[in-house]
């Protein structure tokens, strides 16, 4: 929002902190300027603020100011010198009847009669077209400077549109108000709405409504101010999707005793150009809201423990007595001593964030200084506990960035449609209560939505060669128990470049299955493999290309899906070029211990390397014949890979293939002789052909 330096300045009498140096303290006190613009000679600056949403009582001209006379330690001018009652006689006396007293915990109203409507002039002027705010008539113009002055939002109604009294009560399901944006709305029956005795003339706490709008032709104005319940305002606003600066203050928890001053303010200035008032104000207030937010009771608040809380200043002198009273009076807190050191303090109306002991401690704090403490650290007499998986979790994350990939970070949430496409099991996605947006409505059931939603992000904007990893949090169950569970997903597309020396090639399916293996390999499985299903098995995942992806299983059970994306997945969200993804189930991977590396003593002997050529099926994997040479159990057979296959050739019978497997046989102790190595190749001749395999002549 945006705040006026001269404005602020009104308000505090003898500010003479130069614009910059108040915007720092002020960004130093959690009140945060975020740009800074000079105005002109005599005009002050601008600044641009960010208020956080607990701090309601700060979005406003006359907040910001009481927190500069709490730094500056000077005093805060009344926003109104005297409030006029006004007279005495009534010609059109109005009643108030709050049918909601939940939804409406106050509701006041001031008759003006004989107002005169006119451009507004002087320093209601001169401010607007320095904050660029829009004029309208010095009515409308009213409601719109205090809301700016003091937050504190109102309405004004043209008096002789209205039907009866007002009345505060709940929409009738289907019932109809055209509001002053022109469009006619069908009220829910939860919404609480002003009503005359006839009709809707507002959504409370949102907008007004057009049939009872000020015009050139109004004499005589109500002017309405009060406190709505946030939560009703907020379902209100969000069910018709009208969100207004009214409702953005009223849903954060409003001032409950600014109605009457804002409605004076308001009064004040439109009878700066003619007119009277018509009675006295009307302020019909309900106990129980009042208890729950003007009323709160006192917190109790020790001296002693304010020190042992903030501990030492710069100054050696640490937070004293009187700095605590001055802090808290200047916030708006009123102090009684219970005894030496200890107050029982009643809260502002205005600090609904305000709660408990520790929370006044933190005010004190920010409010002298956090930049005034001397830098310490806090006693600990416990000990530190490792998580149990952060080792995991560094090792995995150690190896992908080895391996040349990217850490990435997405979201939480998801749409319905991602839910279903990518949840491991139907059925169990958690729908957000209160979603941000249909796009965000689920709990992520996986990490891939997000994953491809990035993979997009760089795609669309010319990084064609990306290759990310997130390792996050899904999420299961039901909405009355919801499970969560580590993941890690992979994404990737482009090029791989493989060095100075290799050439480059587009990511394919095997680099991402090169991958899965790496992480798989850092854990102590007793075995894993790779498998595939047939498109019409209804095995593979939906957003997978049915015949370019792959399972990963690792001790029976499945760890991993994989592969390129499905081409209906990558026309939805416009991708031109080939994806690959992947999901890795932690939760299942983390049961498993860490391989501990091992570095095998080395032989001095010679090793022998022998090459042996088969035909085998095509039904025989590589993964078969390694667990077939694994099971001779011969330990001078150290190593054997696969170094070349050869299909599709004539001389090869109809469904085999012909693969050269390199096995290097070696002792640590001597020297292998003939009659050894005859026997080693025999048996692992033996071992594919019980497969299915013959050795080639």
């Amino acid at each position: 929002m945006n705040i006026l330096s001269q404005w602020i300045r009104s308000y505090v009498p003898g500010l003479t902190l130069p614009d910059r140096e108040l915007a720092e303290a002020l960004t130093l006190r959690g009140i945060a300027v975020e740009g800074i613009y000079e105005l002109g000679p005599g005009n002050g600056s601008l600044f641009e603020m960010d208020i956080t949403t607990n701090r309601v009582d700060a979005m406003n001209h006359y907040g910001i100011a009481r927190e500069a006379a709490a730094i500056s330690g000077l005093s805060l001018a009344p926003l109104l010198d005297s409030n006029n009652t006004g007279s005495k006689t009534v010609t059109n006396p109005i009643s108030i009847s709050i049918e909601e007293p939940e939804l409406c915990g106050r509701f006041t109203a001031r008759s003006l009669s004989q107002v005169r409507l006119q451009p507004s002039t002087g320093v209601v002027a001169e401010r607007f077209a320095l904050l660029q705010q829009k004029l309208i008539s010095n009515a409308v113009d009213a409601t719109n400077y205090v809301m700016l002055a003091m937050g504190q939002p109102t309405h004004a109604f043209d008096r002789d549109k209205l039907e009866g009294g007002i009345i505060l009560r709940r929409a009738r399901s289907g019932e109809k108000l055209k509001t002053l944006d022109g469009v006619e709305r069908v009220l829910d029956a939860e919404d609480l709405i002003v009503a005359d005795e006839k009709k809707a003339i507002g959504l409370a706490g949102v907008m007004g409504g057009w049939d009872t709008m000020i015009t050139a032709e109004t004499r005589n104005i109500l002017v309405e101010a009060a406190w709505f319940d946030p939560v009703t305002v907020r379902r209100t606003s969000k069910r018709h999707g009208l969100h207004t600066d009214a409702s953005h203050r009223f849903e954060r928890g409003a001032d409950f005793n600014a109605p009457p001053i804002g409605s004076a303010l308001v009064c004040h200035l439109i009878l700066q150009a003619g007119g009277t008032f018509d009675g006295d104000l009307i302020d019909v207030c309900v106990p129980e809201a009042a208890a729950r937010t003007a009323h709160r009771p006192a917190i109790s608040l020790g001296h002693r423990e304010v020190r042992r809380i903030l501990g030492a200043t710069e100054d050696g002198l640490g937070v004293e007595q009187a700095t605590t009273e001055s802090v808290l009076r200047a916030i708006g807190c009123e102090l009684s001593k219970a005894n030496e050191g200890s107050y029982q303090v009643t809260l502002p109306s205005w600090r609904l964030d305000l709660e408990r002991e520790i929370d006044l401690i933190e005010e004190i704090a920010r409010v002298y200084g956090y930049n005034r403490f001397a830098n310490t650290l806090p006693g600990f007499a416990g000990r530190v506990n490792e998580v149990p998986e952060v080792r995991k979790e560094a090792v995995l994350r150690q190896t992908l960035l080895g391996l040349g990939w990217n850490e990435a970070l997405s979201g939480t949430f998801c749409s319905a449609t991602d839910a279903v496409t990518f949840a491991p099991q139907p059925g169990l996605a958690v729908a957000m209560g209160n979603p941000l947006n249909e796009e965000a409505g689920m709990l992520r059931p996986s990490l891939l939505p997000g994953m491809l939603t990035m993979l997009a992000h760089n795609l669309n904007r010319n990084v064609s060669d990306v290759r990310l990893f997130e390792r996050g949090t899904v999420f299961s169950g039901t909405t009355e128990r919801v499970d969560e569970r580590p993941a890690l997903s992979l994404g990737a597309s482009g090029v791989v470049w493989s060095g100075p020396e290799l050439p480059a090639h587009a990511f394919d399916f095997y680099d991402l299955k090169g991958a899965v293996e790496e992480i798989l390999e850092k854990f102590a499985l007793r075995s894993f493999y790779f498998d595939t299903f047939a498109a019409g098995a209804g095995i593979t995942p939906p957003w997978l290309h049915p015949g370019r992806s792959a399972r990963a299983v690792a001790d029976g059970l499945t760890v991993a899906w994989f592969g390129q994306l499905h081409p209906a997945q990558a026309q939805q969200r416009k991708l031109r070029q080939s994806v690959y993804a992947g999901e890795i189930y932690l939760d299942r991977l983390y049961r498993l211990p860490l391989r501990q590396p091992i570095a095998p003593e080395l032989s001095r002997y010679q090793p022998v390397v022998r090459d042996f050529s088969f035909i085998v099926p095509d039904a025989v994997r590589w993964h078969t014949i390694a667990q077939a040479l694994d099971n001779l159990h011969i330990a001078e057979l150290t190593r054997f890979a696969p170094r070349e296959i050869f299909r599709a050739s004539q001389a090869l019978p109809p469904g085999h293939y012909s693969i050269l497997i390199r096995v290097t046989f070696q002792a640590l102790e001597r020297t292998l002789r003939d009659e050894e190595l005859q026997s080693y190749s025999q048996a692992v001749t033996t071992a594919v052909e019980l497969l299915g395999g013959r050795q080639r002549a």
